[in-house]
């Protein structure tokens, strides 16, 4: 029989024993608590009332931003492994600066979409208690996954977010959201695979699992497990690449984003982006940094190509195709997938503080922008050729537009798009990759023609559509107003942006 001393009994024990931070872990408890409810509310409430689910699921999501003031200025974490004297070494979730800003990110991004889809989800008949329980629990996801700080917890938390966005892609009930649905599934199925595949792999060589133990480990992993260690790596930055939309894991975008309703479409080109990204700039800059040149010299690459392809994607949208307008705003989101990868490449050259900071505040402004441009595509029509002449029709409604198609083409008086795309070429030429400056600077003017050729058709003259209008939902008009008054506010302060590109965020 096998004995133990009591002494290690208990330190196995207290080993396994972990402390909670509820504080910590509130804002995207918030979400999952909430889902479930909406689950078992939709049992019960008629048929008339089932649009109250929508106003709840948008208080939880306004509840949840606000618990995310409590943690500023903090280093909260939890659920970690104690060292000597109990001191904390390894956390499975860290909500400090790095996760805070995506937080926001993800549950503001998740509430602009809430408020675009008490429309959507009348208008275009859909399960009412399926989409709100479905985009909670995929918004829980999204929110856990920039302060998870160990592979498995990263995992579980992309597949909570990605699962559930399958099923909302698939809502739909034209046809079209099946097939969408179908190649995203597929698609993020062998991603899935490889990851795990990569995940297994590092930890054979390592022994861990954390970001920390796996980043302590790597230096001194023994030759023979050296070629091991490289392909996970590979691998496990190549399944969180596919969920950033990158080239060339691209393919799916343009479908999924046409054949599922306008918002989720919307919720995925920034939420569901934000996911894949925190992750990848997490597992780069704090698991694999000893691997920094290889890896940063990968994604530069894929960068150039993803802004690339994006662009010339964009530039072959024609305005009378069935949802045209869904499709540009899809390859455009490409490209702009492109940019936010670059400053996390720029990080694997040592300035990961600065670089890191970059792609937080481009992606604030990215999600905002383009979320506002998704409001308008919801309001307006999802063809190129129903914006011919909108100012003439709803002027408010084609200014935002054009305000939102500007900064995402960096021009004033789109001031924080501008800013966003400096803080990213700054982050690159401090790298000293300036190839990659001078490619994200044609592709910048790429991009130019395409927003530029969407904003010009909002101000042609269009005589048989004058006068005809169509009432705007008030949930409709809150969603363009908060995302046209942040805009706004960045453009007049842009130092916030600036403030988020210089300052430290993991730590």
């Amino acid at each position: 029989m096998l004995t133990v001393a009591a002494p290690a009994v208990d330190q196995l024990a207290g080993s396994l024993i972990q402390s909670v931070d509820w504080a910590a872990i509130a804002p995207p408890l918030v979400p999952a608590a909430l889902a479930l409810v909406v689950l078992v509310a939709d049992l019960f409430l008629p048929p008339a009332r089932k649009a109250l689910l929508g106003w709840v699921s948008v208080a939880g999501l306004v509840a949840s931003l606000a618990l995310l003031l409590p943690l500023r200025g903090g280093h909260h974490r939890t659920f970690c492994l104690p060292g000597q004297d109990h001191a904390p070494v390894s956390c499975s979730y860290v909500a400090d600066h790095f996760a805070l800003a995506f937080q926001l990110l993800v549950l503001a991004g998740a509430l602009l979409v809430a408020l675009l889809s008490i429309v959507s989800v009348d208008e275009d008949r859909l399960p009412a208690g399926e989409f709100w329980f479905l985009l909670l629990a995929s918004t829980c996801g999204a929110a856990l996954l920039p302060a998870c700080r160990d592979l498995a917890s990263l995992v579980v938390a992309l597949e909570l977010a990605s699962l559930p966005a399958f099923a909302l892609v698939a809502l739909r009930r034209d046809g079209r959201g099946g097939e969408a649905a179908l190649k995203f599934f597929l698609s993020s199925v062998t991603a899935t695979a490889v990851t795990l595949l990569g995940v297994s792999f590092v930890y054979a060589a390592t022994g861990s699992l954390y970001l920390d133990r796996i980043a302590a480990a790597l230096p001194n992993v023994p030759g023979q497990l050296q070629p091991l260690t490289a392909v996970g790596t590979v691998l496990t930055l190549v399944g969180f690449a596919f969920k950033t939309a990158a080239v060339p894991f691209h393919f799916w975008v343009p479908d999924t984003y046409a054949g599922a309703p306008v918002p989720v479409a919307g919720y995925l080109s920034v939420v569901g982006k934000a996911a894949g990204l925190s992750g990848l700039a997490a597992i780069a800059v704090l698991g694999f940094h000893s691997y920094g040149r290889d890896w940063g010299l990968a994604l530069a690459v894929l960068a150039a190509l993803t802004m690339t392809v994006g662009n010339v994607g964009a530039l072959r949208q024609r305005g009378d195709a069935p949802h045209s307008a869904v499709r540009l705003l899809a390859w455009s989101s490409v490209a702009q997938a492109g940019y936010l990868l670059v400053p996390i490449a720029a990080a694997g050259y040592g300035a990961s503080a600065h670089a890191i900071g970059a792609t937080v505040a481009f992606a604030l402004v990215y999600g905002v922008v383009n979320l506002g441009a998704f409001a308008v595509v919801t309001s307006a029509g999802a063809r190129l050729t129903d914006y011919r002449g909108l100012f003439s029709r709803r002027p408010a409604a084609a200014l935002a537009m054009a305000f939102f198609l500007l900064n995402l083409a960096g021009l004033p008086p789109g001031v924080v798009g501008l800013f966003g795309k400096v803080v990213v070429f700054r982050a690159v030429v401090d790298a000293g990759m300036g190839w990659l400056a001078v490619i994200m600077a044609v592709n910048v003017v790429i991009a130019l023609y395409y927003y530029l050729v969407w904003t010009a058709r909002l101000f042609q003259s269009a005589p048989d559509a004058v006068g005809t209008r169509r009432r705007v939902p008030a949930a409709l008009v809150g969603a363009l107003a908060l995302a046209a008054a942040l805009g706004v506010v960045l453009s007049v302060d842009p130092q916030i942006v600036m403030q988020l590109a210089s300052g430290s965020l993991f730590g």
